[in-house]
């Protein structure tokens, strides 16, 4: 059996630090970097972030959605920087927050967990929305394979307020803090670190404390928001409190905009590292 996604996400954590980047290739950030909006600009900026960050960064997480407004022709990019991020030692997350229930969820699970699926990525992101238990066929799946996913749980964008911040019941716990209760039931046990995270954005402030929200799943936490969305490195700590050292930060926009330079892609990459490493344990 593969070896638990968690343990391999630690271990990447701990020698290249702890950094995840987006491959986020939206039409502006083409445009900036003097490509065109259609296949051919999509591979050329998909290739030269892999070229430039897959050897040296824990994390990749390609969005899909930017991948599959291409069509079947998007998607083949997709799939070739799946492998080749792979191949240079990166971990992937698939960033394509599916959520479903029975034969549907299990296919969706095949497309991103099984070995040998043109899309297999270490880890894909998954809604709950559904009922936490629809995700069943994928956590059974990445259990099996050595894979892991990340559920969304505390996100940053204001409008997911409405439905995690919910309470269930007069004076229940929130729909987010039931969410982080059955990603600790699925990680317990496990060394060094869970393979079941949540995703948990870095602009909440004291959100989580708020809620009744804990985030100690001994499983990891991925927290986008950082840049362009108005958090930094030093709010980590205040954000996510005792579980500091489970958090892998998310950026897209503070590197690729340093594009298409792959040294100056590698160097913004370090330095954003750098300074997360500096402010978590």
């Amino acid at each position: 059996m593969t070896e638990r996604f968690g343990a391999r996400l630690r271990r990447a954590m701990d020698t290249r630090g702890p950094l995840c980047v987006g491959i986020d290739p939206h039409p502006g950030l083409l445009g900036a970097w003097g490509l065109t909006d259609d296949v051919p600009g999509l591979e050329r900026f998909t290739h030269t972030v892999v070229e430039a960050l897959a050897g040296r960064v824990a994390v990749l997480k390609p969005q899909s959605a930017f991948f599959e407004r291409f069509g079947s022709r998007g998607v083949a990019v997709l799939e070739r920087a799946v492998a080749d991020a792979r191949d240079a030692g990166a971990l992937v997350v698939m960033d394509a927050k599916r959520g479903d229930i029975g034969s549907t969820m299990e296919a969706y699970a095949a497309a991103y967990l099984n070995p040998g699926a043109p899309l297999c990525s270490d880890a894909v992101t998954l809604s709950p929305y559904l009922g936490f238990g629809s995700l069943r066929p994928a956590l059974e799946l990445a259990r099996e394979h050595g894979r892991g996913a990340f559920v969304l749980a505390l996100t940053s964008n204001p409008e997911g307020a409405e439905v995690q911040h919910a309470l269930r019941g007069a004076g229940g716990p929130s729909v987010a803090a039931g969410v982080l209760e059955r990603l600790a039931a699925e990680n317990a046990g496990a060394e060094p670190l869970g393979s079941f995270g949540a995703v948990v954005g870095a602009t909440l402030g004291d959100a989580a404390a708020r809620l009744g929200a804990d985030l100690s799943i001994n499983g990891p936490l991925l927290a986008p928001g950082l840049g362009a969305q108005g958090a930094t490195a030093a709010d980590l700590p205040r954000v996510f409190g005792d579980a500091a050292g489970q958090v892998l930060p998310s950026v897209s926009r503070s590197v690729l905009r340093h594009g298409p330079s792959v040294t100056a892609l590698r160097e913004a990459a370090a330095a954003q590292a750098a300074e997360l490493a500096a402010v978590l344990p």
